[in-house]
């Protein structure tokens, strides 16, 4: 367990870190206008799941395992641009009444789960914990796994508070527009699939060298 001026510093230097949005928050901002806040709040416990399973990645060593290896590296990096760009994609080219599309694509499981496949496919978000964690670690204050564990738990619950928040004050913005102009309503749509494209391409172009 990390000391409590140890666990006070770490809080802070990852508030600096997170306030500053990042692909996570695009991505929950773009579920937050087109589907509401709900929507956007579910999306960020998914991508805050998916941090929780690079926590444990990293302290048991298998996210080093992939950083190291241009293989690993490139297989999770390609499949999750693929998704994204999948996601992106699927959403330009649906031409299924306005409603069907919102009623299909709102479902609480399903943007939970794209948020957790979001982040766990996200090889940058493996190299940004490998990179920031181990900072903090004190081999003196305990097991440096549970300290690990600690530190990236009080990462991701900041994170989830945060893109909270983002997706609360997204939503309820977005909300008032749709009620003026139903041009808005289509044009969450194209803005949701302009991020899913961007994301994507900025994936398959991350570098391990980063």
């Amino acid at each position: 367990m990390p000391d409590p001026s140890t666990l006070l510093l770490f809080s802070g230097a990852a508030l600096a870190l997170i306030v500053i949005p990042g692909p996570a928050v695009l991505y929950i901002l773009a579920q937050s206008v087109e589907h509401g806040r709900r929507a956007g709040v579910l999306s960020a416990l998914g991508v805050a799941t998916g941090g929780l399973v690079h926590i444990v990645a990293a302290a048991v060593g298998i996210s080093a395992l992939v950083v190291s290896s241009a293989v690993a590296f490139s297989a999770v990096k390609y499949a999750g641009a693929g998704y994204l760009l999948y996601l992106g994609i699927r959403r330009l080219l649906d031409r299924a009444p306005r409603e069907e599309r919102v009623a299909r694509a709102a479902r609480p499981g399903l943007i939970f789960r794209r948020g957790v496949i979001v982040n766990v496919l996200n090889p940058k978000t493996a190299l940004f914990f490998l990179a920031f964690l181990p900072q903090f670690v004190d081999p003196d204050h305990g097991p440096v796994l549970g300290q690990i564990l600690v530190l990236g738990t009080t990462f991701v619950l900041l994170a989830l508070l945060s893109d909270s928040l983002y997706a609360l004050g997204a939503g309820a913005i977005a909300a008032r527009i749709r009620r003026r102009s139903r041009r808005a309503q289509d044009a969450g749509r194209y803005a949701g699939a302009a991020v899913y494209l961007g994301l994507g391409t900025a994936t398959a172009l991350a570098s391990r060298h980063q």
